[in-house]
């Protein structure tokens, strides 16, 4: 009887403790850290600095300063939730519809892990591209197209050491191109396609990286100038440079040792003996139009698998027209070219 009082005696210690030790629990679980909490003050300021300085857009609406940036319903911001740091990696910033023009926001450069940048289709977005954007000291990609922006592109962009690719589309970007950007160690590829670029294409450009270096599309710009012999070195995927004033030997671009599949290279004032040139086992698109190349048709265009698109319409040529599937468009005006589908060489 003695001990079963004592264990009833026992029990009812205990039973108070197990209420405050759940207690404690439950209050404990209330105060952990959730992710709308993690955010790191810096860049959430800096987030918030940058929807003010844009005239607050509502399609930033979602930047809530009561919410935390990383909690994945920030529009167009993205943290890195896998290390403790917790910091804006990436701004994808597209299609807003600014009150009036603005500059591209000065708190931007505040976010230093950035890795991705990329202002798109924002036609209010004026001025120049900020030398500041060299605080972004890891980034990798860098996009701003179908803006406003304007002046030259910024040389010490070529600071910024871990760029992948640089990407200026359909802009007001106007002056010569950065010759320093060949410094860059693991670029991979730069597009400036339709803005106002002037100059030549630097000799520097030719000490790209061979192997990671694919990609190179300047066109509708107004570059002029001769084509640097050094870009031979280059083993292209995709190459543009067609709506330009360029001139000279465009045949350095081509060899049967590439991998290249876009040669584009219409509308400017290239003169090269065609029919010397080797070809990329992986050629699909071959657009030399409107250009004072000479020479024939090289055989080896009827080996080409992947060939879809070709047009030498408006050259020099001469000589008989391979057995292909393209149509007279594709090799009007040319100096004396015959065979199907143009009338038949005379004999």
């Amino acid at each position: 009887m003695k001990n079963k009082i004592l264990s009833s005696s026992t029990m009812q210690t205990q039973f108070p403790s197990t209420i405050l030790l759940l207690l404690l629990i439950l209050t404990t679980y209330h105060f952990i850290p959730s992710l709308s909490q993690i955010c790191n003050p810096n860049d959430k300021n800096a987030l918030l600095q940058i929807k003010k300085q844009l005239g607050n857009p509502s399609q930033l609406s979602s930047w809530d300063p009561t919410t935390d940036c990383c909690n994945t319903t920030w529009q167009g911001a993205s943290c890195d939730t896998f290390t403790p740091t917790y910091r804006i990696t990436d701004l994808d910033l597209s299609d807003l519809q600014l009150s009036q023009p603005y500059p591209i926001p000065p708190s931007i450069t505040n976010l230093p892990a950035l890795t991705l940048l990329s202002l798109a289709n924002i036609p209010n977005l004026v001025g120049p591209i900020p030398p500041s954007i060299v605080n972004l000291t890891i980034l990798r990609y860098l996009t701003i197209r179908n803006t406003n922006i304007s002046g030259e592109i910024p040389g010490i962009l070529s600071q910024i050491k871990t760029l992948v690719t640089i990407t200026f589309t359909n802009n007001k970007l106007t002056g010569p191109l950065p010759a320093s950007l060949s410094s860059l160690p693991v670029l991979g590829g730069i597009s400036f396609d339709s803005n106002q670029l002037t100059g030549a294409i630097p000799e520097s450009y030719g000490s790209f990286s061979k192997t990671l270096f694919t990609g190179l599309t300047l066109s509708r710009n107004k570059l002029s100038g001769k084509i640097p012999a050094s870009l031979a070195n280059l083993n292209l995927a995709f190459l543009d440079l067609s709506r330009n004033a360029l001139e000279g030997d465009a045949s350095v671009f081509f060899g049967s040792k590439k991998e290249t599949q876009q040669i584009v290279l219409g509308n400017n004032k290239f003169g090269f003996d065609f029919g010397k040139v080797g070809l990329s086992k992986n050629l699909e698109k071959l657009d030399l139009r409107n250009n004072k190349i000479y020479g024939t048709l090289p055989e080896g265009l009827t080996a080409l698998k992947f060939l879809h698109k070709l047009n030498v319409s408006s050259n020099n040529l001469c000589g008989q027209i391979p057995s292909l599937r393209f149509d007279e468009t594709s090799y009007a005006h040319n100096k004396c070219l015959c065979g199907s589908p143009l009338p038949p060489c005379k004999t």
